[in-house]
């Protein structure tokens, strides 16, 4: 439901007015920009981004609605969405409704109208900051004292939010038959997979879908537990193989999940991409901090130390891993953000254990990053593979 008033107030004063669309509710988080030009449906859906309010740099919005292939969860997993323009028009052949009516249906507000260029410098200049979104209240003095309000992201814990409540075995049915065809995405035969070699345990923090869908393609059978299940649980699944899951919040409030990590570092192969990156450096006996505004978005440069490429990848995170605060004599630094040089990938010199800050199954490149899925299940053939029934 679009066209009622709405306002986005800062912590720090600033306000912005627009128009809502979307849930008739208030929200409230951590607000930051993504700089992506398509893939709002997967953005939106990403369990990574519990607790703030995404603001999309691209101006225009929504013009190919939304379709039950292109999602990472279940649902909208964002607080709010902020954009420059919604658009009027859904045009795509996959698609089962307009951006408008999913975020109203899920119950997630936006607003649109706004200046984003301005909010998206401002948040460069100042740093991600609190702010609370509303169509019912329009008082702006009100709504700022409410930002203030809100916890900080810095000891936020929304893990415990959006992990699964039981251990249950991921089924890909046909999501993967898809393939490129003269531009346009088209269904085809079930696609053919690889045997299913190997049992993988999948630590779900705010596991994306299309994680699963690549663990898959390289032969993997994954059961996902909930965060905070024990090194001893995980043991008795008899795995090949560990992986650790993107996810939201602060890492430094995750000690249930990275001192299970700990206990499990010289037992079996382990692969972390994002929160999971972190975890394992906090694992390994690391610290991370808060960046002023994070990595969200695609065309991230990273380089690849050991084969000096430079990848082109796609982020989603506020925090990273101090590096100075581990053994180089124990852990090796892989992966080097170019924009900023902060940690991108690290690997255990003596346990088969590694991990990266960005998303290879995002797609960016589109394939510059793939061969991570295809590395884990070297280690994991080194080191002591099963082949499964």
């Amino acid at each position: 439901m679009r066209g009622r008033p709405a306002i986005l107030a800062l912590e720090d004063g600033m306000v912005f007015r627009g128009t809502a669309f979307g849930a008739p509710c208030d929200a409230g988080g951590e607000v930051v920009f993504n700089t992506s030009m398509t893939g709002y449906q997967e953005i939106i859906t990403d369990p990574s981004y519990k607790g703030q309010l995404v603001t999309m740099t691209y101006p225009l919005i929504g013009n190919y609605g939304v379709n039950e292939e292109d999602v990472e969860s279940a649902r909208p997993q964002l607080e709010a969405l902020i954009v420059r323009e919604l658009s009027r028009i859904t045009s795509n052949y996959r698609a089962i409704s307009s951006l408008d009516e999913y975020l109203e249906r899920h119950g997630v507000p936006g607003i649109e109208g706004i200046d984003t260029r301005e909010l998206t410098r401002h948040i460069r200049e100042q740093g991600a900051m609190r702010g609370y979104l509303s169509s019912t209240e329009l008082n702006a003095d009100t709504l700022v004292d409410k930002a203030r309000a809100l916890a900080p992201m810095e000891g936020s814990d929304y893990v415990k939010v959006v992990t699964c409540k039981a251990p249950y075995e991921w089924d890909p049915e046909d999501r993967l038959s898809v393939e490129w065809q003269d531009g346009y995405r088209r269904e085809k035969e079930p696609a053919v997979l690889p045997p299913a070699r190997y049992r993988v345990v999948a630590v779900d923090c705010g596991l994306k879908m299309n994680i699963l869908r690549n663990l898959r393609r390289v032969g993997c059978r994954v059961t996902v537990v909930p965060a905070g299940t024990s090194a001893k649980e995980i043991l008795q699944y008899a795995p090949d193989g560990l992986f650790l899951s993107n996810g939201p919040g602060d890492p430094a409030a995750l000690p249930y999940v990275f001192n299970e990590v700990r206990e499990l570092l010289d037992k079996l192969p382990i692969f972390g991409i994002c929160l999971g990156h972190q975890m394992l450096g906090l694992a390994f006996g690391g610290r991370t901090y808060k960046l002023k505004f994070g990595h969200h978005g695609g065309n991230h440069p990273v380089m690849n130390l050991r084969t000096q490429k430079v990848e082109i990848t796609a982020q989603n995170h506020g925090f990273a891993v101090d590096w100075g605060s581990l053994n180089e004599k124990e852990v090796e630094l892989t992966h080097l953000n170019l924009n900023d040089h902060t940690v991108e990938g690290l690997r255990h010199r003596a346990w088969p254990v590694f991990c990266v800050q960005y998303h290879p199954e995002a797609g960016p490149g589109p394939h510059d990053a793939l061969y991570l899925f295809k590395e884990f299940t070297q280690l994991m053939d080194k080191h002591g593979r099963r082949t499964l029934a």
